[in-house]
């Protein structure tokens, strides 16, 4: 009898314990506070169910706040991203975009496509040239001769996948949920550009190497700035 009452009050005690809630002690990090962002933004882009959810880790602070703010304050819109960060300060979420600018990225391997040669010759005249016709810069005026970005607020157009340039440029000409609420100069230039065009620019991006850094602050053409402004800081602006 004895033995059966210590077993009995020792399984009470236990079942006692395991009702008890389990509190788990988390280091208030911004790494911990910015786990919501890495849910849908991995280390990789990705597709999700309803949306692409394109990297964030290594891309420019500047842009990455101005995405930011931009969600917060209406000017793009996705419900998701305007919930997370409606109560959001300015500082804080310049601290989320510099935590992310500087996370290490591997970009993936080149990815070529076969392509012929009047195709390669369109997106190399607009890469390099624009079309002043149109009124087309070319995209190294903006996104450095490296195609790798301008710092701190203009990203690079290498190292990312066929999915995501064909999805920004089918935003950026037809709209949709994640486009802005307001023009911008992309939307302006992707829509002077024909499918063909996309297509090719779509297909050749994503096979070239990533190679070089950010061309530095200030290097952008003033006309540049000017049609850019919403881009850019007020700094930059005045520049």
């Amino acid at each position: 009898m004895k033995l059966f009452i210590v077993i009995w009050l020792s399984l009470g005690f236990s079942l006692a314990n395991a009702a008890q809630p389990m509190f788990l002690e988390v280091p208030d990090t911004l790494e911990e506070r910015v786990k919501p962002c890495t849910l849908c933004h991995g280390d990789i882009d990705r597709t999700g169910q309803d949306a692409y959810y394109p990297r964030i880790a290594g891309k420019p602070t500047g842009y990455l706040f101005n995405q930011l703010r931009n969600f917060r304050d209406g000017r793009r819109y996705y419900q998701p991203m305007a919930i997370l960060l409606e109560n959001l300060s300015d500082e804080y979420m310049r601290e989320i975009a510099h935590y992310f600018a500087t996370l290490p990225y591997v970009y993936p391997q080149p990815k070529s496509r076969a392509m012929s040669s009047e195709q390669i010759e369109t997106v190399e005249n607009l890469i390099y040239k624009g079309d002043s016709m149109r009124d087309l810069p070319a995209c190294s005026a903006c996104h450095g001769d490296a195609l790798m970005g301008v710092e701190p607020f203009i990203p690079g157009l290498l190292g990312l996948p066929h999915a995501y340039l064909a999805a920004q440029f089918g935003g950026w000409r037809h709209g949709g949920i994640m486009r802005g609420q307001i023009p911008d100069c992309m939307s302006e230039i992707a829509n002077k550009l024909t499918q063909y065009e996309v297509n090719a620019l779509v297909m050749w991006l994503p096979g070239r190497p990533v190679a070089g850094k950010p061309a530095q602050s200030g290097t952008l053409a003033p006309e540049m700035v000017r049609r850019c402004r919403h881009l850019l800081s007020e700094k930059e602006i005045v520049q």
